[in-house]
């Protein structure tokens, strides 16, 4: 788990839907987990805040260095106060882990774009505790990717060789698989492990990927109903989530949604600690 560049984070939804994104997380001796959310996309806090059963699956090794190595799906618990963090402070050891993992990262230090992007180091730290690990035989490798057909997130989950797939398992809290959905009429067929216990309802398909310095990532979430059982389950869609647009379309986005949270709250803009992330990003430079 620690030398995954990313993770799968699954949060219940106010509708009840398992939204999941990948995310860098930092393991501890203690076995929890550290991993931030910026105040740009708020919405992992806010349904932590709300529910905070979650589950991470280690399922996509580029960039880690290991071969071939298993799945490991953990269930937990995550809190996340309502604590903005703008220094490296208790977190330098992972902004460090993040400059080293993302080169490309250490570019938002630099004077010229600071204004624009200083919603990036505005931070909510979010600690997930497990309360079950389970490892699961890595998805095997095949050629080919799954058929673009008219369906709903059929194309987008088209650039992907894999989904994750993720449903509430027998007491409603957030599991996740990695499948090969394959589009049909009217939903994605998904291969879940007969024994799984998990229930109909509200879930969702998220494909992504990132080269091995965490770089030309592209992600897409499609939201939709499980529906079947043991004898074979289909997620019919009903939204096709893509965060990512042209980069200044994100950047307003992410603006916007800083400047929100911080109203709704009362806040000044905080000032970032520009001096210590670039003391922690030149360390990291000179002795990776």
């Amino acid at each position: 788990m620690a030398a995954h560049r990313t993770c799968e984070l699954s949060t219940l939804a106010k509708d009840g839907t398992p939204v999941t994104w990948p995310v860098s997380a930092r393991l501890h001796p203690d076995g929890t987990f550290t991993l931030t959310t910026s105040l740009g996309f708020p919405q992992k806090a806010f349904n932590i805040r709300r529910d905070g059963r979650v589950a991470l699956l280690f399922s996509d090794p580029t960039g880690s260095g290991l071969d071939a190595p298993p799945q490991v799906l953990v269930h937990g618990t995550a809190t996340c106060p309502d604590e903005i963090t703008t220094t490296p402070g208790d977190l330098a050891d992972y902004w460090a882990m993040l400059f080293e993992r993302q080169p490309s990262s250490r570019a938002y230090l630099k004077p010229p774009v600071r204004p624009v992007v200083d919603w990036y180091y505005m931070r909510l730290v979010i600690t997930v505790t497990p309360t079950a690990v389970t490892s699961r035989p890595r998805l095997p490798a095949v050629d080919g990717r799954p058929a673009a057909t008219p369906l709903l997130g059929a194309a987008a989950l088209a650039d992907f060789p894999s989904a994750v797939l993720g449903v509430r398992d027998g007491d409603g809290a957030p599991t996740l698989f990695r499948v090969r959905p394959v589009p049909g009429e009217t939903g994605f067929a998904v291969d879940v492990p007969e024994d799984a216990e998990i229930r109909p309802g509200r879930a969702s398909l998220l494909g992504h990927r990132h080269d091995e310095q965490l770089a030309g990532a592209k992600f897409v979430l499609v939201r939709g109903e499980l529906t079947g059982g043991p004898g074979g389950w289909s997620l019919v869609p009903s939204r096709e989530v893509r965060p990512a647009g042209s980069a200044w379309s994100t950047i307003r986005r992410t603006r916007r949604s800083t400047r929100d949270y911080l109203a709704k709250r009362g806040l000044g803009r905080p000032r970032v600690d520009w001096a210590g992330f670039t003391a922690v990003a030149d360390s990291v430079r000179r002795h990776p």
